[in-house]
């Protein structure tokens, strides 16, 4: 038979729990301030944010010239090299107008030699008209001279009237044919100095005829060579629009190159997050495509120059009767490791979440210098360049022949 407990043994055993439970939790109150305090004290401080996105260099193919699709080399998805084709075009008129090209740049080649040729005529016939003029000259002062003598001999008889009078009309004859010697050693002179003035101071290479024409052969040449588009980059292919057979205008978008070898992440933090955030601040991210088994590191490469409202296409009316205020965003473009994207390969627009280690605070908030180097740079255009100058230097060189040397220069060939 169970003995029955007193009010006040109950009252003790209530009280002893209550006792026991309020040590508990204030021994749990105890420990989360002290775990609270260590992490305040000794923990990293950092910021983080899952509105963060994975971005890359989008390179639109677009032709430079007009003309029809002939091939296609390249579809989506597809892994394409710098310089390889990805869209050739009809090249037809592009090759019967660098032929005509090719053609003018000859003929004003040849068309500056004769220039050049006829320098020495246009000497030599001024040469021959001073040494006619001086033949002249002594023509008229011989009969000047007789002219002279036979006058004071008109009055005794000595002489004739009609010998005189035929003297005088020799002398008459003698200054027309000096006057017209004069006359067209003026012009002799005058072609020589035109003469002069489509040649002085370059030879036929550097004639302006012929280097019109040379740029026309430089300008059909790479409208030519640009029948085919090439890739400025590696990457991948992504939304491929052109078919075989379409007339495409130039800067017609045709596809994209994506190099995703060269991801960055835009990651958004708050306006309240940007205070302790500085460039060169090392990151750690995860993308949702590979879990958190993956961890990227990186290093701020900058902080945005405005948010991403600012810079919307429809911005926000802030200056309504109905505004709310709204937390805004700043994009802070991260750097990742290129080794570690090789091992695990990204995409344009995959989510991200990004914590920054804000505890280096030497750094800057923006960028203070411009850059010393291109950001991005192709060297894939620069060989139709070059090939175009050898094309004309090629025509050039067949139709120069040999050059006459300078007048000054073959007499002291021939008296050295």
């Amino acid at each position: 038979m169970s003995t029955p407990t007193s009010p006040a043994t109950a009252d003790f055993s209530a009280q002893a729990r209550r006792r026991k439970a309020l040590g508990v939790v204030g021994t749990v109150l105890v420990l989360s301030a002290a775990g609270y305090a260590a992490w305040a004290l000794f923990a990293t401080p950092r910021e983080s944010t899952d509105n963060a996105y994975v971005q890359a260099d989008v390179v639109q193919i677009t032709p430079q010239v007009a003309g029809t699709v002939t091939a296609i080399h390249a579809d989506d998805t597809d892994f394409v090299r710098a310089g390889q084709p990805l869209v050739s075009l009809d090249a037809a008129d592009a090759r019967i107008a660098l032929q005509q090209a090719e053609a003018q740049l000859a003929q004003a080649v040849r068309e500056a030699r004769t220039l050049y040729a006829n320098r020495a005529g246009l000497q030599a016939q001024v040469k021959l008209r001073v040494a006619e003029v001086e033949r002249m000259q002594a023509d008229l002062k011989r009969l000047q001279d007789d002219v002279a003598r036979r006058q004071p001999l008109l009055a005794s008889g000595a002489v004739g009237q009609e010998e005189f009078k035929h003297s005088q009309a020799q002398l008459d004859g003698a200054r027309s044919a000096l006057a017209a010697a004069q006359s067209a050693l003026a012009a002799a002179q005058e072609q020589q100095l035109a003469g002069a003035a489509l040649t002085e101071g370059t030879d036929v290479a550097g004639h302006p005829n012929v280097q019109r024409a040379a740029a026309r052969v430089r300008e059909t040449h790479l409208a030519l060579t640009r029948a085919a588009l090439p890739a400025p980059l590696d990457g991948y292919i992504a939304r491929r629009s052109v078919q075989v057979g379409q007339r495409v205008q130039p800067g017609a978008p045709l596809m994209a190159v994506v190099a995703l070898g060269q991801v960055w992440v835009d990651a958004n933090f708050k306006e309240g997050q940007l205070q302790r955030l500085r460039i060169g601040q090392s990151a750690e991210l995860t993308a949702d495509v590979y879990g958190k088994k993956v961890v990227y590191h990186g290093t701020v490469a900058g902080l945005g120059a405005g948010t991403g409202a600012a810079f919307a296409l429809l911005p926000a009316q802030n200056a309504t009767g109905n505004w709310i205020k709204i937390v805004q965003r700043v994009p802070v473009r991260i750097r990742l490791d290129p080794k570690e994207l090789a091992a695990h390969p990204l995409r344009v627009g995959l989510s991200m979440e990004a914590t920054v280690d804000v505890s280096k605070q030497d750094g800057k908030m923006l960028a203070d210098a411009p850059r010393s180097q291109p950001l991005a740079s192709t060297k894939v255009f620069d060989a139709p360049e070059q090939a175009a100058e050898a094309a004309v230097q090629r025509i050039i060189a067949a139709h120069l022949g040999a050059q006459p040397k300078p007048v000054a220069a073959a007499k002291a060939a021939r008296h050295g």
